[in-house]
């Protein structure tokens, strides 16, 4: 749906307000991005970036970790069919362990952002944003629960990484990676004790819990 660019302020769905006062000073194509897979014990970093026309909106888009695994996968086409622009940039566990998560997040944001085949006017980025200003940025915090783009670029990155813990589950099946995608359950954690670590396993990650099977 598209909301007229008349509207008060008071009048717009509270995840436009921040896009709202960028777009009154000529911003028109901004990037909400967002990352999944800070925190897993194995699998990529997914980073997402989004462009929408100014004041569209689609009902239902929130934070990614607030909605249903079958919520995301519905929202997921119809964000991917209503944006401008759709990027997405993807870094591996075995890269993660040679830079570190930080400059792995970083560097999936870059790879994100290139994947746009339109150039943005302004970057908002949840939590924190890249180190280089590539272009006019904000960071905001707990953005995905305050910015309609961030949101949706929370989506993004988490149905694809998803999906593609989903793929790695049938290649390693043993791990389990349909259950918990990667992160650090207890199962996930027995798992490794039991069959130590898979080729997508971050080391970096697993130095407690590999100290633990062997003490």
């Amino acid at each position: 749906m598209e909301i007229s660019n008349t509207n008060l302020k008071e009048e717009l769905p509270e995840l436009l307000q921040i896009e709202h006062l960028i777009w009154k000073q000529g911003k028109k194509y901004i990037a909400g991005i967002d990352e999944a897979g800070r925190g897993p014990l194995a699998g990529p970093v997914v980073a997402a970036a989004v462009i929408f026309l100014p004041y569209f909106y689609l009902p239902g888009v929130r934070d990614s970790k607030k909605l249903t695994p079958l919520e995301r996968e519905k929202l997921y086409p119809q964000i991917i069919d209503s944006a401008v622009a759709v990027g997405i940039g993807v870094v591996s566990a075995q890269e993660i362990d040679r830079i570190n998560i930080r400059q792995a997040t970083f560097k999936a944001m870059r790879k994100a952002l290139g994947d746009l085949h339109l150039q943005p006017d302004y970057l908002l980025f949840d939590g924190y944003e890249l180190p280089e200003k590539l272009y006019p940025q904000e960071a905001i915090i707990g953005g995905d629960n305050r910015s309609f783009t961030i949101a949706a670029a929370s989506i993004l990155a988490k149905v694809t990484r998803d999906r593609m813990m989903l793929e790695y589950h049938q290649k390693y099946p043993i791990y389990r990676f349909d259950k918990h995608k990667g992160y650090g359950t207890r199962l996930h954690r027995d798992l490794i004790r039991q069959y130590g670590p898979s080729p997508i396993h971050r080391k970096t990650f697993l130095k407690k819990i590999l100290a633990d099977k062997n003490s």
